[in-house]
């Protein structure tokens, strides 16, 4: 497991979580809007992950900037999540999306 927050923002993982080898954390992102100016001086867009209780987060996956997975979720493996997953949810595929409601 990669917690990447070194840059800004927090991660909290809640109690009673499974986590599966080789997921990253990550709370910032690179810019990249500015066409002419060179990414690595754009700086980056940061926000905090909040892992919900009893999820299951399997191998592989990716968790980026800003994002909240739900209580009682399901993450597959190979997921990059880019955008808040609900309670209750069971999300795969890259990018992360809803594919059923436990």
């Amino acid at each position: 497991m990669v917690l990447n927050a070194d840059i800004g923002g927090k991660i909290k993982i809640s109690e009673n979580c499974i986590i599966g080898p080789r997921v990253i954390f990550r709370t910032a992102n690179h810019k990249f809007s500015e066409i002419n100016k060179l990414k690595r001086l754009q700086g980056h867009e940061i926000g905090d992950i909040l892992i919900g209780k009893n999820v299951w987060i399997g191998a592989n996956v990716v968790i980026l900037p800003g994002v909240s997975i739900g209580e009682n979720s399901v993450i597959g493996a190979g997921a990059v999540v880019t955008e808040s997953i609900p309670n209750n949810s069971l999300a795969v595929g890259v990018p992360a999306k809803v594919k059923k409601h436990l």
